[in-house]
Parts: structure tokens; sequence; C-alpha cells
């Protein structure tokens, strides 16, 4: 029965991973590449509404540029970026154009969903080239994102658009034929797992964290991806990508890949969606048990008095992290406050608050809108 919420599905994100775009490091394999873009046009066709979310860009520029090993600098990472993603958006283009359809580029960074209005600008202009028919090509913008500013890997992107259009589900496209109970280059028997809770723990004990030699994430890292597209109420299927009408044959219910379902009834709202989606980390408030008793249990506000302690270089409205007695992230939250001010806040009543700093301060240090569980 759990294969039967796959059929009714309309909205989905499809991610494709550097192994199956490249054809052992020559560049785009444009044979299979030929093949996605027949089943996604088929079911474009039916109605569908699909975002591409495509690695390759890197692969394709050392292709071009003739490198046989990924480079460490980032610099020349960036340059293979550059020059890998004109021929893997030309590629989708000229697929897509034997069947009548227009493809758009749209590249992101952390801060294009850390920022309200582009985060925003981000989701309407998806959602216009969907509404269009336009298939979207999307892909993290290599050429110029660094550390600060990555959102790190094109699992987690595609999780990230899946929350930012309030998608069905995510479809993982990748090498290995879903997610086994062991893992099945060392354990011969190895089971796969047809489905399973995207938050069973027990997943990421059996995925195990390798990552190939062209890309940046591994089995663990898909299941993370699939936690952060529950959160939104959203499916995943991790499935082999060269599976004859692979596409087709899992929105149709079959049995194929690993089926990741969020737990029932979750489902986040877009703002929290929002808050959860951006990665970078400013700051960490340690909290009292009294205070992590009310996020944990009552869903309400963070106040400073519940605030026993403040780390970091903070903003008001950056993202921190807040800590429960036992060292344990708690929950994270845009901060009324900049880390001075939290300083100076922290384990004040409301009322001394208001006598101290005046009436114009916020109550609260992080309101329950902006927090969301972690």
């Amino acid at each position: 029965m759990t294969r039967e919420r796959l059929t009714q599905a309309r909205r989905l994100v499809v991610k494709i991973g550097s192994a199956l775009l490249t054809a052992d490091g020559a560049g785009l394999d444009n044979k299979r590449l030929a093949e996605w873009t027949a089943q996604i046009a088929t079911l474009v066709d039916a109605g569908y509404e699909i975002v591409i979310v495509s690695s390759g860009a890197v692969a394709e520029g050392m292709s071009r540029l003739g490198w046989t090993r990924r480079p460490d600098r980032v610099s020349a990472l960036q340059a293979a970026a550059s020059v890998g993603q004109a021929g893997l958006v030309e590629a989708y283009s000229r697929g897509f154009a034997a069947y009548d359809r227009q493809t758009a580029q749209v590249l992101l960074t952390h801060e294009d969903v850390a920022d309200r209005a582009r985060y925003l600008n981000a989701r309407r202009t998806l959602a216009t080239l969907l509404g269009l028919g336009v298939v979207p090509i999307v892909n993290e913008n290599d050429a110029i994102a660094v550390d600060e500013i990555r959102v790190g890997d094109n699992d987690t992107l595609a999780a990230l658009v899946v929350n930012l259009l309030d998608a069905d589900g995510l479809i993982i496209l990748t090498d290995q034929a879903g997610v086994y109970d062991a893992d099945p280059r060392q354990v011969p028997g190895a089971q796969l797992i047809d489905s399973a809770g995207a938050y069973d723990d027990a997943l990421v004990r059996v995925a195990g964290d390798s990552a190939g030699a062209l890309g940046r994430g591994g089995m663990a890292t898909k299941i993370r991806a699939a936690r952060q597209a529950a959160d939104s109420g959203g499916f995943t299927v991790i499935a082999h990508g060269t599976t004859p009408n692979g596409l087709a044959r899992i929105v149709a219910g079959e049995a194929l890949g690993t089926l990741l379902l969020p737990p029932p009834g979750k489902r986040r709202a877009a703002r929290k969606n929002w808050i959860a989606g951006q990665r970078q980390v400013r700051g960490r408030v340690y909290i009292d048990a009294g205070a992590a008793h009310v996020l944990r249990d009552s869903g309400r506000s963070l106040l400073p008095i519940g605030v026993v302690a403040v780390e970091g270089d903070f903003r008001r409205g950056d993202l921190v992290a807040c800590v429960d007695p036992d060292g344990r992230e708690l929950a994270q939250g845009l901060s009324n406050y900049d880390v001075r001010d939290a300083h100076a806040l922290k384990g004040l009543t409301s009322q001394q608050i208001a006598a101290r700093f005046g009436p114009a301060h916020e109550p609260e240090f992080i309101h329950r809108d902006n927090l969301v569980m972690t």
C-alpha cells in the first residue's frame, strides 16, 4: 500500500548523479541522457511537473579541459564547473527539443535559499516555469560557490527544491539499486530495502558514506536528503538510473528502488521549510532544561530567560542553533537579536528586559514561527 502514494504524485524533483551522467570520466553519457529526457518528456506530456537537479557540470568540464583527476583547488573546480555547465545545459536542451519541450537553467547557492526575498523569487520562477510546461534544470552555482555559500551536494540541493516547491516527492537516480540492509560490496547476500520511514535511524547505519571519484554524496547523504524532503511531506525513491523506463514505472507504483516515507501527518509550513533550508548556522545558544522542555513539548517561543550562554558571531535574523543541557542540538531558528544584545539579555525576564532596554525590544529570543526542531 505504501507504493500507492506514488501514483498520486504530480510535482516531482528528479536528481541525476554524476556516476550516471558521465561516461567513465569521458564527459557526458549522451545516450543515457537522451533516455532520461525521453522518459521525462513523456511524463510532462501526461501532466506531471518535473524539475531536474543534475550533477555532471564538473565532470563535463574536466573532460573538455582534458583533466583525468578531480582537482583539489576550489578555483580549478570552479573553472571546470564553468566550462562544463554550458555543455550540460546544451545537452538537456537538445534532448528535450526533440519532444518540443523547452528547458531552463536555474543555478542556486545557499544564499539564494537563506535570503527570504531570493527564496521567494526562486520559488515563483520555478513555479512559473512549471506552469509553462518548461523543464527546469537546477544545479548549484559551482562557478562562484565557496564553502560559506555552498549548499554542499546535489542530493541536499534536490531536497531543498522539494521544500521550495512543496513537491510531492523526490526521485534520486543513482548507480545503486537502492538502499540495502548492509553494504552489498562487502556483504554478499545483502538485501534491498523496499520501503522504510525516512527517519528510521537504522538507515544511516547501513548506508555508509562513500562517494565516487566524480561526486560528493554517498548513500548516507541521500538518506539525509530524504529526511529533509520528508519535512515538507515529500517521499523519496532512491533507485538505479539505468532501469528501462524506470521513472514511469516508479510513479506507476512499481516496486523499484527504496521508498522512504515521511512520518504520518508530517508536513512543515512553507516558512519553516525556508528556515530549515538555511544550512549555515551562525551561532549557538545554550538553553536550560525548562526552555528545552518548552521547545520540545509545547511548541512555544524561546525566551531570553531560558538562555544560559551564547556563542558565535551572528546578527538579528541569522540562523542559530539551540543546544540543550546535555549538549544536543534541539532546534534552529532566526534570532531576534545580534550576538552583543544576546549576551546582555540572556537569563532576563520580559519585565527585566522592558525595564532595562525599553519596550521596543522583542520579548522572544526566537519566535516560534521562526523556529524548527532538528
